[in-house]
């Protein structure tokens, strides 16, 4: 069933008499009309015209609607088929074209489709793709988690005590503990960047 829904009313005041409340109708598909019969029952004639002809369609013309009863008519629609607004008149007639309404018709194209693939399933990668490769320094800098600050950190309390050891006593050996303790920190500061 359509989500849009045109009234007109058949009999209601008179023999022959049609009301509606719209005039006008836009619509992105298919929409019914709903012929509600008063006082007596009547034949009703549907026809579209314009360019609503082209896009849209009747199941049958001719409709009988019985007292306090609703006849509802659909109105198929293909506004896949449009590119821009088309516009055209739904007519309805009663009493052998002796009394008639139209309502001017707007068709507007729907919302484009949605191709929807398998990969929709997928969950979603959590690992940001690498767009470019970021210089090792504005890496360090640009960036620093706690435990990098954490392993920075530790590394220059480790040269500072390697230094103030090697000033303190002095020798080859210390030197050379001092050189080791440098080089430990470099090596372990290019394995963060990377």
């Amino acid at each position: 069933m359509p989500d849009t829904e045109v009234t007109v009313h058949v009999n209601r005041e008179s023999t022959d008499a049609l009301e509606t409340a719209a005039s006008a109708l836009e619509v992105d598909g298919s929409f019914a009309v709903r012929l509600a019969g008063h006082d007596a029952p009547a034949h009703v004639h549907c026809r579209l015209a314009g360019d609503l002809e082209r896009i849209a369609a009747l199941e049958e013309g001719n409709y009988y609607v019985e007292p306090n009863a609703v006849t509802t008519v659909p109105v198929a629609v293909d506004a896949d088929a449009i590119d821009g607004p088309v516009e055209g008149t739904l007519e309805v007639l009663t009493g052998y074209g002796a009394e008639s309404i139209a309502i001017a018709v707007t068709v507007v194209p729907g919302p484009p489709a949605v191709d929807v693939d398998d990969s929709l399933a997928a969950p979603a990668d959590t690992e940001p793709e690498a767009t470019e490769i970021d210089p090792p320094l504005d890496r360090l800098v640009g960036g620093l988690e706690p435990a990098t600050l954490a392993v920075a950190a530790l590394g220059l309390v480790a040269i500072g005590v390697g230094g103030a050891t090697a000033a303190t006593i002095g020798g080859p050996v210390t030197a050379a503990g001092l050189v080791i303790v440098l080089a430990g920190v470099a090596v372990g500061l290019l394995l963060l960047v990377r």
